[in-house]
């Protein structure tokens, strides 16, 4: 039998390779990752073997290092056709590198074989000098540099500064960090802020002797460390080799671009003049960003009437629990059931109100991390050690599989609204419309279904009594809020009050037809639906980490629990709830990051229409299809301030725990 599984495997490996080859697209995705994983493991364990020589072999690791950063030099001016000659057949592509490498490396030499000063400052600067000349003579015509004094001015006092102050804070002379801080600024405004092609032979050389100059000052002042310096550098390289590409990747990937992004912000749509905040305060004061106007019609909306009924049977119930346990609220009260979605819904109806792109980020924010948590709690509970828990799980979880673009996609279809002389192709207007049709009508069907609501709405009124008879008005809060809305429902369906319930609609004459809903064209609650999809996927990711916290509550905990005569109810709310109440926490901060830079949904669904905009996809059109950028970097800014606090949050906890 094992045999015949490693013949499978080998099959099934050979098959995949032959598949790579002969699709085209595979094939170069395959290439691709084959040679980013080589590239990655070959220079992690370059690195290691490389400071492997700084114990004993410490002229062979200066050569190697300066070689090394020789070659990326030539690398980057070469690959990039700055130099002359470059990009002119194979040959001339290493021609750079390798002469950088043999350069540096000499220079390498140089240093590390000698300890007197005076030669060692000889070697520093001369070679320094020497490399920045050819450098300078190299570079193609129509890169010659034009200089903006005021760019090099502020870029090299910028440099410098900063160089010096990462000095103090490792505290180190602040004159060596000043030097190398003052080259990269310098390089940065010499070439990045004039305009090439303008300049000269003369220009190019002395945008490239300065920096070169003031590395060759700053070599200078080394010197060449003894055994026990050495054993220390080799100790924190580990911890550089180590951490160096994660910081690099972060530095590249997320803190270069935040400061371009911040300085575009405060710039033109064109990126040409400096108008401060002025995309920020257009931000706040356009209506379609936040509308506050309309926000006194929430005392009229139905969210937030029920809402105020909700947390006005809150109050009730907390003072009756404040008279029987000494506590208004608390874990496990139940005070804390309609208190809660009472607050919700008010918020629902304020949202409701209140329009804009703002307010709908805010919104998102509220009910997605909210629903998505409590499901995803609720049946990692109710799941727990039941039968068919992995399979109930797994089914729960499949959408974190799916896309957020597929997903859109598929729940497009599901609230899809079709002319009611037609069959309705989306499900939800199809059960919408087959509502209508049982509580407007009068055969059979329509009696079935009302008799069940009849038999639900009696069955909740039993257990209501049930609950105020043993254990009083607590406990039968719950019950009785879902007797409430089942009669209301039972009320308008039978058309004890109003015309009935589901998708129709009564004409003058009477006559009734069918009506469906626009759940995703329908303000504002088309935003709701939006949601839905969001909170579809994230409450499998809620489950299964939540299900793993529950798991590792420990035992001896819950048994203790139940000896001293405590109920189901009672060891979740008082036991296992405060026991994983820090991985409540982490999946809150997680859906919360999430949903203030939802994106996919809203550009699939409506692309901002019909009052659901949201900031990333607001910014997305600001900057690409408006091509207004320094509104759209405005955004892009606002999106991570708005998500930073959490960060912060998540990080100083994790500290704490650590």
């Amino acid at each position: 039998m094992e045999y015949a599984r490693i013949a499978a495997g080998f099959v099934l490996v050979l098959g995949l390779v032959y598949w790579a080859f002969v699709e085209p697209k595979i094939r170069t995705t395959f290439v691709t990752v084959v040679i980013a994983v080589a590239a990655s493991a070959g220079i992690w364990i370059g690195a290691n073997l490389l400071f492997d020589q700084v114990r004993v072999h410490w002229t062979r690791f200066m050569v190697i290092a300066s070689a090394v950063v020789g070659a990326i030099v030539g690398i980057v001016l070469h690959g990039n056709l700055v130099t002359i000659g470059s990009g002119e057949g194979f040959f001339t592509w290493v021609v750079g590198p390798l002469a950088g490498a043999a350069a540096f490396g000499a220079l390498g030499y140089g240093l590390a074989v000698t300890d007197d000063p005076s030669r060692r400052r000889a070697i520093a600067i001369g070679g320094s000098l020497a490399i920045g000349a050819v450098i300078g003579l190299v570079i193609r015509d129509t890169y010659h540099p034009e200089f903006d004094a005021v760019a090099i001015v502020v870029s090299t006092a910028i440099g410098a500064a900063l160089g010096a102050g990462i000095s103090l804070l490792g505290k180190k002379a602040p004159v060596r960090g000043a030097l190398t801080g003052g080259a990269i600024g310098w390089i940065a405004g010499a070439w990045g802020g004039a305009d090439l092609g303008d300049g000269s032979l003369a220009t190019s050389l002395i945008a490239a002797l300065v920096p070169a100059a003031l590395i060759g000052v700053r070599l200078a002042m080394t010197s060449n460390p003894d055994y026990r310096a050495r054993l220390v550098l080799d100790n924190r390289s580990r911890a550089t080799i180590f951490i160096g590409p994660a910081l690099l990747f972060i530095l590249v990937m997320l803190v270069i671009p935040a400061v371009r992004t911040l300085y575009l912000s405060l710039l033109d749509d064109d990126s040409e003049d400096f108008v401060r905040l002025e995309n920020y305060t257009s931000v706040f004061t356009d209506r379609n960003s936040l509308d506050l106007d309309n926000w006194t019609n929430m005392f009229t909306s139905i969210p937030f009437i029920i809402g105020m009924v909700l947390l006005g049977i809150a109050v009730i119930v907390g003072v009756t629990m404040k008279q029987r346990t000494g506590r208004a609220v608390e874990v496990g009260n139940p005070t804390v059931a309609p208190l809660v979605f009472g607050a919700l819904l008010v918020a629902f109806g304020a949202f409701t109100a209140m329009r804009g792109t703002l307010i709908n980020n805010l919104w998102w924010v509220v009910v997605v991390t909210f629903l998505s948590t409590a499901l995803g709690l609720a049946i990692a509970v109710l799941a727990d050690q039941r039968g068919g828990e992995r399979f109930a799980k797994s089914i729960i979880f499949m959408p974190m599989a799916i896309s957020l673009v597929g997903a859109s996609i598929i729940w497009r279809f599901v609230y899809t609204a079709r002319d009611t002389s037609t069959e309705q192709t989306g499900v939800l207007n199809a059960l919408w419309v087959g509502l209508g049709r049982l509580s407007t009508g009068s055969g059979l069907p329509t009696l079935i279904f009302g008799a069940a609501i009849l038999l639900a709405l009696i069955g909740l009124l039993m257990v209501c009594a049930r609950m105020l008879v043993r254990y009083g008005p607590g406990r039968a809060v719950v019950p009785g809020i879902a007797a409430i809305f089942v009669g209301w429902f039972f009320i308008r369906y039978v058309g004890i009050i109003g015309t009935g319930v589901g998708g129709h609609r009564v004409a003058e004459d009477g006559t009734v037809s069918a009506e469906t809903v626009f759940f995703v064209q329908e303000t504002p609650y088309n935003n709701f639906w939006l949601m839905v999809i969001f909170i579809w996927i994230q409450t499998g990711f809620a489950m299964v980490i939540l299900s793993a916290a529950i798991k590792a509550v420990p035992t001896e905990l819950i048994e203790a629990a139940k000896i001293d005569g405590a109920t189901s109810s009672q060891v979740f709310w008082r036991v296992t709830l405060p026991q994983i109440a820090t991985t409540i926490g982490v999946v809150v901060t997680t859906l919360i990051v999430g949903v203030m830079k939802v994106f996919d949904i809203v550009k699939v669904t409506t692309n901002g229409q019909f009052g659901s905009q949201v900031l990333a996809n607001q910014m997305f059109q600001e900057a690409f299809g408006f091509t207004n950028t320094g509104k759209g970097a405005a955004l892009a800014i606002l999106i991570f301030v708005a998500v930073l606090p959490v960060m912060i949050y998540n990080i100083r906890r994790m500290q704490r725990e650590g």
